[in-house]
């Protein structure tokens, strides 16, 4: 197909992923995930995405990865046309995300746990771009074929009839269906298992219901249904209940004793099964919708041409890992990044978007430009390294957003790990108890104010965390730091000087005060700086760690 203006656009593709088991995903559907340059994807909140992880071992470099995270699951919203309103909004902004890719002819692959057209959260997507854009669906094995086959039990035989029913239909109404079919799956359990525990009972089937979690995945769980703790029941769950002429002809066929002892084993094998995949304890449960099987998951998004907003994102000091979910939310659902280049090149190129990289000396500037470009409804990610809210970004847009041509541009700040917080994680606990944190860089305020500050958290006895200690530009700040601080702290207090923690030129050394040498830090070094009570103790294989002990001394 060709765009308006003829160009040839890409090709949408809804890849069902199987249940669980990469293994399972067909060679079709794997050649396309190879291929694709643009892989989708849905996730909860929690930023972990079950399809993108069954989809890892075939995912490469390079590709570019569109994440959907739904802002809610089964919360209640404050948006104006409410569960229903927030969901479609966000499929909507969704959409628009992968159409600005086909329309580039970049052809797309979204992910989707078990089968796209089963409770898929890819049919969202195809509704509102299939007719506009060449599409494919791929199938994928379902949730149900899975549980059957994990239990080893016969779905249907011969004329029998299977239903499948949705776990959230009220339970007189599951009763009633469950009681006139002869084997079924209820899907979408989670916190609607009491409710189908309930309808099985009423129409007489619980002892022959089926429990069945996360099926071929490496957390799978079976159990007699009528056995399962309602509190330790997922969303990728479900019960069946298998064909009714198999347990009949087994029975025929096996005798009396011999089917008895079957049915024990049986129920041995899915007691080992719950002990085996879940540690003997309930399993964590999961909430992220999206996939199969789905349906309930909503998340607003931003309506395309809509009012813009200014997102302040943290990205910690690090790569991906070191990303909270919300961040990446965030920075996936951005039209245009806004940061100082080197922070901005932490983020991964998405040609969807627009990439505008400045000075770090230019942060007044920077905020009015995404603020700007908000006013005209881009919706803006502003990145700063560590959290934004320290020494970072947020205040800078703060500051320009109170001026009154900005008051009507929402400007929410997303926090990161900070890099305090990086760099006593590799020592320890060096602020396990009061700390101060302050900058050495005399850019935005005098040496004067500086140092009295400085005075200050050291006769209080506060560890001190210490940022911007020095650049090309700055050399004599850390010895005069280390010399005031010298009046009032032992030359054995503990210094912690981290450097590029997280990073591939990470360096993290202990050193006493007396002996810290500016020569050893720059603008990417972070400094602890120990009190009274911080100690540097040694541990098994050599380790060294350092800590500050939560009792104070009387």
């Amino acid at each position: 197909m060709t765009s308006m203006d003829g160009r040839a656009t890409g090709r949408l593709y809804g890849v069902g992923l199987g249940p669980g088991d990469p293994e399972l995903v067909t060679v079709k559907a794997v050649r396309l995930i190879e291929r694709a340059a643009v892989v989708a994807y849905h996730s909860a909140r929690h930023g972990r995405s079950v399809a993108r992880a069954i989809a890892a071992p075939y995912l490469r470099a390079g590709q570019v990865e569109e994440a959907f995270t739904y802002p809610v699951t089964t919360e209640t919203t404050d948006h104006p046309g409410g569960y229903r309103g927030a969901i479609e909004e966000f499929y909507a902004d969704c959409a628009a995300r992968l159409a600005a890719h086909l329309d580039a002819g970049r052809d797309v692959v979204v992910l989707c746990e078990g089968d796209p057209f089963f409770y898929g959260s890819y049919m969202h997507m195809h509704k509102r771009l299939a007719g506009r854009y060449e599409a494919e669906v791929v199938p994928g094995v379902t949730s149900v074929s899975a549980a059957s086959a994990v239990l080893g039990r016969p779905l249907v035989e011969r004329d029998e009839v299977l239903t499948v029913l949705p776990g959230t239909l009220p339970p007189e109404a599951l009763a009633e269906r469950l009681a006139g079919t002869d084997s079924a799956a209820v899907l979408k359990l989670g916190r609607t298992f009491g409710g189908v525990r309930e309808a099985l009972a009423e129409a007489g089937r619980l002892d022959e219901a089926w429990y069945v979690e996360r099926a071929t995945g490496d957390r799978q769980r079976v159990a007699p249904l009528a056995e399962v703790d309602p509190a330790s029941v997922p969303y990728f769950s479900l019960a069946l209940l298998s064909s009714r002429v198999h347990e009949r002809t087994r029975a025929e066929l096996a005798g009396p004793v011999a089917s008895a002892v079957a049915g024990s084993v049986a129920s041995a094998v899915a007691g080992a099964a719950v002990a085996e995949r879940s540690g003997g304890g309930p399993a964590e449960p999961a909430t992220e919708p999206g996939g199969e099987p789905s349906g309930t998951a909503q998340e607003p998004g931003g309506e395309p041409g809509g009012r813009g907003e200014v997102l302040v994102v943290g990205l910690g000091p690090a790569g991906r890992d070191w990303l909270t979910p919300q961040a990446q939310a965030a920075l996936a659902g951005a039209d245009d990044l806004v940061g100082y280049g080197p922070y901005l090149d932490r983020v991964p190129a998405n040609p969807r978007q627009r990439r505008h990289a400045s000075d770090n000396r230019v942060e007044a500037e920077r905020a009015e430009f995404a603020l700007a470009l908000a006013g005209r409804g881009r919706r803006v990610a502003v990145v700063s390294s560590g959290d934004p809210g320290v020494f970072a970004m947020a205040a800078a847009v703060l500051e320009v957003a109170t001026e009154p041509r900005w008051k009507d541009i929402p400007v929410r700040v997303l926090p990161g790990l900070t890099a305090a917080q990086a760099v006593a994680s590799r020592v320890g606990a060096p602020l396990g108890h009061d700390y101060c944190v302050l900058s050495l860089s005399d850019r935005l305020k005098p040496w004067e104010v500086i140092a009295e500050r400085l005075t200050a958290a050291a006769r209080a006895d506060l560890v001190i965390a210490i940022y911007n200690p020095g650049s090309k530009s700055r050399t004599w700040q850390v010895a005069a730091a280390r010399d005031l601080l010298l009046e009032h702290r032992s030359p054995e207090t503990p210094v912690v000087l981290g450097r590029d923690v997280g990073g591939d030129d990470e360096r993290v050394r202990v050193v006493r005060l007396a002996d810290l040498d500016p020569a050893d830090v720059d603008m990417r070094t972070l400094l602890l700086v120990g009190s009274s009570t911080t100690r540097v103790a040694a541990r098994g294989g050599g380790d060294q760690v350092v800590f500050t002990p939560r009792r104070y001394p009387a």
